[in-house]
């Protein structure tokens, strides 16, 4: 059975569910871009754990049975979504086993642990099968990064916090992995500002939402082809079966960017909104900075989904 598009009342829900756990993020006024369409920054970077992940996974365990609590969680990530479904099952009492790939930044791997989480690296190819291979021995109960109503409404709490800080806001700006993000943050505000424009933002090098939409059909691509972008959290060679019909039942545009595009976003946001942004966050500013006749007039706003970066590259980008 095809499932349902999530709505305004499970994200409304879902807004309920994790009061108290996870933070009402600000929204930022920023001095770049343009005087017609002036820029505001949602920073999630500053969500606990640093990245909006939190949100869809803590709505996701909440929603589980008593049985499968009893069986732990397990999942598939570069990082920021391993971070917050291993935050939220040591919250909830639960086993979380987390696949990540070997590529995966130093200290998103190191946080996952901290949580209690049992972190499997493998190569990047790999993930799904060794998620699957674990599953069958445990019964783990899979918590999709983005495929997953539950999650995909946790993530449009967003959407809610944006129109009630912002009301007047004309576009709003997503970065694209699997799509849960911008699925759930489509859903909550197309359901009562249907004239804001929602603008999903890629790297020129895992473009493959971009591409896919261009062309009306699904689309994968190769994994070591996504694996080569600075943000390494929207490799993912895909979006979702779920996400890809709320994409296209709800998303305006999807557009792509250099990776000298984000690396000059994330030293912007840095000087200018005085907030970090890893690579993967900075992608929506980019995506603001590159494409002003996608944006058009009226308040933007670009979601800095996370700030988990590198302090090394982090210090590489600054310089310059």
């Amino acid at each position: 059975m095809t499932q349902a598009l999530v709505g305004l009342r499970d994200i409304e829900a879902a807004a309920e569910r994790i009061a108290g756990v996870v933070r009402r993020t600000p929204l930022l006024c920023t001095r770049l871009g343009r005087t017609d369409a002036p820029l505001f920054v949602k920073a999630e970077c500053l969500q606990v754990g640093g990245s909006f992940k939190l949100r869809g996974a803590t709505n996701a365990v909440a929603l589980l049975s008593g049985e499968q609590r009893a069986r732990g969680v397990i999942t598939h990530s570069s990082g920021n979504h391993a971070q917050a479904l291993a935050r939220a099952a040591r919250a909830a009492g639960i086993d979380a086993t987390i696949v990540m790939p070997r590529q995966t930044p130093e200290v998103k791997r190191v946080a996952t642990a901290e949580q209690g989480a049992e972190v499997v690296l493998v190569d990047i190819s790999q993930r799904a099968a060794e998620l699957e291979r674990i599953q069958a021995q445990t019964g783990a109960v899979f918590v999709s990064p983005f495929d997953d109503a539950a999650v995909v409404a946790g993530q449009g709490t967003i959407g809610l916090e944006v129109l009630d800080d912002l009301p007047e806001v004309a576009t709003v700006l997503v970065p694209v992995s699997g799509g849960g993000l911008i699925s759930g943050i489509a859903a909550a505000i197309k359901a009562t500002a249907p004239q804001v424009r929602i603008i999903g933002v890629e790297p020129e090098l895992a473009g493959d939402l971009a591409e896919g939409f261009a062309r009306g059909t699904r689309v994968t691509w190769d994994s070591a082809d996504t694996g080569r972008t600075i943000a390494d959290g929207l490799r993912v060679p895909t979006v979702g079966e779920l996400t890809w019909r709320h994409i296209t039942a709800l998303v305006d545009d999807v557009v792509t960017v250099s990776e000298d595009a984000i690396r000059s976003a994330m030293r912007a946001v840095v000087l200018d909104a005085k907030v970090v942004a890893e690579p993967s966050g900075a992608v929506a500013v980019a995506g603001y900075l590159a494409h002003s006749d996608v944006v058009g007039p009226g308040p933007a706003v670009a979601i800095i989904s996370g700030g988990n970066v590198e302090p090394a590259l982090l210090r590489d980008v600054l310089a310059g």
